[in-house]
């Protein structure tokens, strides 16, 4: 059985989601001009070595996330029952 994947645009889901797997919002330097560009979410225990990721607050990413019409694609747990830290910023049509 293969885990299964959610789709939300509720704000305290996914910030509950987030916190509970010690993640913050951020956006990726350089890019955006006066919004804050691209969005991700970055996981302070993570060592994926993308140092161009700068934290954002809750407000400033969920009004971006917002206007761009976009939902918050994320696993609870994986295949083996562990939890998970997949997501992953998608269009609302999509």
């Amino acid at each position: 059985m293969s885990a299964e994947s959610d789709q939300t645009t509720d704000h305290e889901t996914i910030r509950n989601w987030v916190e509970e797997r010690n993640g913050h919002p951020a956006h990726v330097e350089g890019t955006g001009g006066d919004d804050p560009g691209l969005l991700r979410i970055d996981f302070e225990d993570a060592d994926d070595g993308d140092e161009s990721l700068e934290e954002i607050s809750w407000d400033e990413f969920f009004e971006a996330f917002e206007e761009n019409d976009l939902a918050f694609l994320y696993q609870e747990e994986t295949d083996e029952g562990e939890e998970s830290r997949f997501c992953k910023l998608v269009g609302r049509g999509d």
